[in-house]
């Protein structure tokens, strides 16, 4: 029995080549805007905008700033409370774009170990 593939698959080292070119120029193009997105800085507000935290694109904490208004001596724990809101919010956020990002370049593949 002769199996029939679609159209433009399977004639030849052609389609393997082109194959390997085209995810070279995924590659390429995942690197540059891996690149890209690590320059970023984004700032995440929490607790009403009593703390303010600004982080790259690399996931590293950058400044954090706390208004005076937060700090009361007797109740470190709300401060607290809100300086892991705000970090974990602003991990989540870079994320989330570098996510969004990668999926347009990937086309929604899910290519282990390329992010």
């Amino acid at each position: 029995m002769k199996v029939r593939l679609p159209k433009g698959i399977g004639s030849g080292p052609q389609d393997m080549n082109a194959m390997i070119r085209q995810a070279q120029k995924m590659q390429e193009n995942m690197e540059a805007l891996t690149a890209e997105l690590d320059q970023r800085e984004y700032e995440i507000t929490a607790g009403g905008g009593v703390v303010t935290v600004k982080i790259n694109g690399k996931s590293e904490i950058t400044n954090i700033e706390i208004k005076p208004e937060i700090v009361d001596p007797d109740d470190i724990e709300t401060l607290q409370d809100i300086l892991v809101a705000a970090v974990n919010e602003a991990v989540k956020k870079v994320a989330d774009i570098k996510e969004t990002e990668m999926s347009k370049v990937t086309g929604n593949m899910n290519i282990p170990g390329m992010m």
